[in-house]
C-alpha cells in the first residue's frame, strides 16, 4: 500500500509538470496520505508550484510581481503547501477554499474542536455533510514549523540587483522588559541597525504624535530591539530601519485563485469540484476582501474562481499583504481599513473618486455570492469600521448590501469566542467574552451552500442602522455607568489607510466615521444575532475591553477582546454596589422561567435559519450551565 502511494504522488508530481507550460499550477507533490479517523476521508498534504505571467493583465495589480525572477520562459515561480482533507466516497461537490489564519486552518472551527479529538475534524460537522477542504499557503511571513502552512513568495529585484527600503511597524509591550522582538518584522531583518534610517518612536496613543527615543538608549538587532530602561507597557511604540529584499506577497492572492481554478477545472487536480467556496476568518476575511477588490475572483483564463466567500470578523478592513515591505502578519490595528468600505460603488466625499469592493473595473466581472459576518470588536476596536459596509462613506445613512451580500452581526460576542467559565480577567480590565457565535455560524455555512446550490434564498441581514436607532455614533452609545466599568464613549475610531488604487492615495489619514450598535439598558446590543444567551442575558457581553493598570495604557482597548461583565443575583446584592442593572432574580423567577425563554430563542433562531435544530440541545446545556455559574458565584460573593 506504501509503495501504490509514492508511485501515485510521484505521478501525480509528472502528470502535473507535463501539462501546459501556461498551467498557473505546474506541480503537485504529495508528501504524505493518511486516512481520516472515523470518516470516509483522507488527509493529504504537500506542496503546489505555480507558474504565472507577468505581463497578463489581470496579473498586474501584484506589486513587484515585474521584478521577481523569471524562468526562461518568461514565467514566474513559486511554490507553497497544501493539505486537503477530501472524501474517498461520495462527497456533496463543495470544496471549501481554507484561506489559512497565519498558518493555521480556520475551517477547523467550524467542525468545533472537542477533548480527544483531531483539531481539524473536531465533531466532524464538514465531513459529515461531505464539503472537501483544502487549505493553501498563501502568506510569506508567518512563522514556519508546528504544521503551519505558508508560502515561499519570490523576492523582488532590481535587474538582479538587490533592493533595500524603510520597513516599520507598531506595538505595544505588555511588560517593561528590556528587549521586544518585533513579530511583525520577522521577514525583514534589519541590514544597517545603527544607520540614520534607524527610529524608534513612542506616544501614548495611537493617535498621539510620537516622539523619538534618543539613538543611544537603545540598540537593534535584526528586528529585536533593546532599550535602556525597558519598555513602558501600554504605551505605543513604532520600530523603523532600513531593510533588503523584499517579498512579492502579493502572489499569495494568485496562489488562492489558481488552487481554486485548479481544482475546479483540471483534470490534473487531487479534487475535481464543481463548486469553491472561500472561507477566511480574521486576517484571512481581510485577506478575501482584498482578493476580491483586487480582481482576483477572475483566473488568467477569465474564469470565476469562488462561487460565494464567507468573511468572517474583518470588518471593513482589508491585508496589508500587495505592498512592498508589507507585513501581512500584523493584526492590523489602525492601519488596515481604507476606501473603498462598502460592496456598491460610492463617490467618496473626500477623494471624489467612485469605487467600491465589488463594484470596479477588476472585481465586477466575476462576483460571489457573499456572507458577511462580524462582532462587536469589528465596530468598536482598531479602526475596522464594520458598520462603513453597509453605510455611506460619511457614515450619515444606511445602504441596502448587495443582492448577492447578506451581513450578519453577531451581537454580544467579542472577535473570537472566549473561554468558558470566563476566567478571570488577565491583561483586561473586564473578564474576555464568553459567547459562542460558532453555532450560527454552522447554520449560515448551510444556508450559504443552499443559496449556490439551489438558488434559496438565505437568512435577512441582520445588522445594526441608522435608520432605527440601532446603530449610533460612538460617543453617543447609550452604555449604562457600571460600577468598575470604563465608559467606551471616549474611544478613537481611527483614520483611513492608503489606497493606492484610489485618488490621493483613497485620502489616507482622513478620520473614519465612528459608527457602533447601540446598546440597551443593560449595556447589551440591540440588534443583529442575538444567540440565546445574549437574548436571555445573565451578563452584559461587549465587543470591548480595555487594557489593566498592570500592563499599561488603561484608556487603551486590549484588542480583539470583549467584556462579560456578570448581573448580580439579587436586588439586594446590585444595589449595595450601586449596580443600575436588574438582578438575575429580579428578571426570572427561577431556573425553569430562565431555560424556558432560552428554548423560546432558541427554537426562533432556528425558523429564521440563524441555527441548526441539531445544535440546539448543546446550546441549551450550555445555557444551563451558564445558570448555575452565575448563580452559584453571585451567591458566594453575597455569602462574603
Amino acid at each position: 500500500m506504501r509503495a501504490m502511494r509514492n508511485l501515485v504522488a510521484m505521478l501525480v508530481a509528472v502528470v502535473l509538470c507535463a501539462a501546459s507550460a501556461y498551467a498557473e499550477v505546474v506541480r503537485f507533490d504529495v508528501t504524505s496520505r493518511t486516512p481520516v479517523a472515523g470518516y470516509p476521508y483522507e488527509r493529504i498534504a504537500g506542496r503546489v508550484t505555480y507558474s504565472v505571467d507577468p505581463k497578463d493583465p489581470r496579473n498586474a495589480v501584484i506589486v513587484d510581481l515585474d521584478k521577481a525572477p523569471r524562468t526562461s520562459a518568461g514565467r514566474v515561480e513559486f511554490s507553497g503547501d497544501i493539505v486537503v482533507l477530501m472524501p474517498t466516497r461520495g462527497g456533496n461537490g463543495v470544496t471549501l477554499l481554507d484561506v489559512v489564519n497565519r498558518g493555521s486552518m480556520v475551517t477547523s472551527r467550524l467542525n468545533r474542536p472537542m477533548p480527544g479529538a483531531d483539531r481539524e475534524v473536531g465533531d466532524g460537522f464538514l465531513l459529515k455533510r461531505g464539503f472537501t477542504i483544502v487549505a493553501v499557503g498563501w502568506e510569506f511571513d508567518t512563522g514556519r514549523g508546528n504544521g503551519q502552512i505558508t508560502l515561499d513568495a519570490p523576492v523582488a529585484t532590481d535587474n538582479g540587483r538587490p533592493i533595500s527600503g524603510i520597513a516599520h511597524a507598531t506595538f505595544v509591550p505588555d511588560r517593561a522588559d528590556p528587549t521586544m522582538a518585533v513579530g511583525d518584522l520577522a521577514g525583514y531583518p534589519s541590514i544597517d541597525p545603527a544607520g540614520a534610517d534607524s527610529v524608534l518612536m513612542v506616544r501614548d496613543a495611537f493617535q498621539a504624535t510620537g516622539t523619538a527615543i534618543a539613538r543611544d538608549k537603545w540598540q537593534l538587532s535584526g528586528n529585536t530591539v533593546t532599550l535602556t530602561g525597558g519598555f513602558e507597557p501600554g504605551r505605543v511604540y513604532e520600530l523603523s530601519y532600513r531593510a533588503s529584499n523584499p517579498r512579492v506577497g502579493g502572489v499569495g492572492f494568485l496562489a488562492v485563485r489558481d488552487v481554486a481554478a485548479w481544482m475546479k477545472h483540471a483534470t490534473t487536480a487531487p479534487v475535481n469540484t464543481q463548486r469553491v467556496y472561500g472561507v477566511g476568518v480574521s486576517q484571512t476575511g481581510r485577506f478575501l476582501r482584498d482578493f476580491i477588490y483586487h480582481g482576483c475572483n477572475t483566473d488568467e483564463q477569465g474564469r470565476q474562481v469562488f462561487d460565494a466567500v464567507m468573511i468572517h470578523i474583518a470588518g471593513a478592513s482589508r491585508t496589508d499583504l500587495n505592498r512592498r515591505w508589507g507585513t501581512p502578519v500584523s493584526v492590523g490595528s489602525f492601519a488596515a481599513t481604507s476606501f473603498p468600505f462598502a460592496d456598491a460603488a460610492q463617490r467618496d466625499p473626500i477623494t471624489g473618486a467612485s469605487d467600491g469592493e465589488l463594484d470596479n473595473p477588476r472585481a465586477r466581472q466575476n462576483q460571489p455570492k457573499a456572507f458577511y459576518t462580524n462582532t462587536g470588536v469589528e465596530y468598536w476596536g482598531g479602526a475596522r469600521a464594520a458598520a462603513l459596509l453597509h453605510t455611506s462613506a460619511d457614515g450619515s445613512k444606511d445602504v441596502t448590501p448587495p443582492s448577492n451580500v447578506r451581513m450578519y452581526f453577531l451581537a454580544g460576542s467579542q472577535h473570537g469566542p472566549g473561554a468558558f467559565p470566563p476566567p478571570v480577567a488577565n491583561g483586561t480590565q473586564q473578564r474576555p467574552n464568553p459567547t459562542d457565535y460558532w453555532w450560527s455560524m454552522r447554520a449560515l455555512l448551510v444556508s450559504l451552500d443552499k443559496w449556490v446550490r439551489d438558488g434559496v434564498e438565505p437568512p435577512a441581514s441582520m445588522i445594526p442602522k441608522l435608520a432605527d436607532g440601532t446603530l449610533t455614533k460612538a460617543s453617543e452609545v447609550g452604555f449604562p455607568a457600571i460600577p468598575g466599568v470604563h465608559s467606551p464613549r471616549t474611544l478613537w475610531g481611527g483614520m483611513r489607510a492608503v489606497n493606492p488604487l484610489v485618488a490621493r492615495d483613497g485620502a489616507a489619514g482622513t478620520a473614519l466615521p465612528f459608527l457602533v450598535p447601540q446598546v440597551d439598558a443593560d449595556g447589551n446590543e440591540r440588534a443583529g444575532v442575538r444567540l440565546p444567551e445574549v437574548a436571555v442575558p445573565l451578563a452584559t457581553y461587549t465587543g470591548w475591553n480595555f487594557r489593566d493598570a498592570k500592563t499599561g495604557g488603561v484608556d487603551l482597548l486590549r484588542p480583539l477582546i470583549g467584556s462579560y461583565i456578570p448581573f448580580a443575583a439579587t436586588r439586594e446584592q446590585r444595589e449595595r454596589v450601586r449596580d443600575p442593572r436588574a438582578s438575575i432574580a429580579e428578571r426570572y423567577t427561577d431556573r425553569d422561567a430562565y431555560l424556558a425563554r432560552i428554548k423560546e430563542s432558541a427554537a426562533g433562531l432556528v425558523r429564521g435559519g440563524y441555527l441548526l435544530a441539531e445544535d440546539v440541545p448543546a446550546i441549551e446545556a450550555r445555557a444551563l450551565d451558564h445558570w448555575r455559574l452565575a448563580t452559584a458565584a453571585a451567591t458566594s460573593t453575597a455569602a462574603r
